[in-house]
């Protein structure tokens, strides 16, 4: 019974920030790598972030590089996006996900367990 369930999401206003938390249930979360992705109205989903589990192992969607940051607390199986500089472009759904393994990759057939997501607006 594997559950992600996202949080964080809002409203914000460009430049602004916002920190996404995704904690997980019934995965062993520190053995696998955990991903963030996106999906805006009419786009296909997109892979933001990604962090395994040794210092460093994180990837990032050339779009976001700089910006945000993908962390993660195992003690609370969680994981954690931190948004800055946000851009209307950044407008989208956000979902956590679990590839089930360790595979520093954001394609998106890695991925076997996803969150419902939540949602992130950004007005300029």
């Amino acid at each position: 019974q594997v559950q992600l369930v996202e949080s964080g999401g809002g409203s914000v206003q460009a430049g602004g920030s916002l920190r996404l938390s995704c904690a997980a249930s019934g995965v062993i979360f520190g053995t696998i790598c955990m991903a963030w992705f996106r999906q805006a109205p009419g786009k296909e989903r997109e892979g933001v972030a990604v962090i395994c589990t040794r210092a460093g192992d994180t990837v990032y969607a050339d779009s976001v590089k700089g910006r945000f940051t993908i962390s993660r607390d195992n003690g609370k199986n969680t994981v954690y996006l931190q948004m800055s500089s946000l851009t209307p472009e950044d407008t989208a759904m956000y979902y956590c996900a679990a590839n089930g393994g360790v595979n520093l990759s954001l394609r998106e057939a890695r991925y076997v367990h996803w969150g419902q997501g939540t949602q992130v607006t950004v007005s300029s």
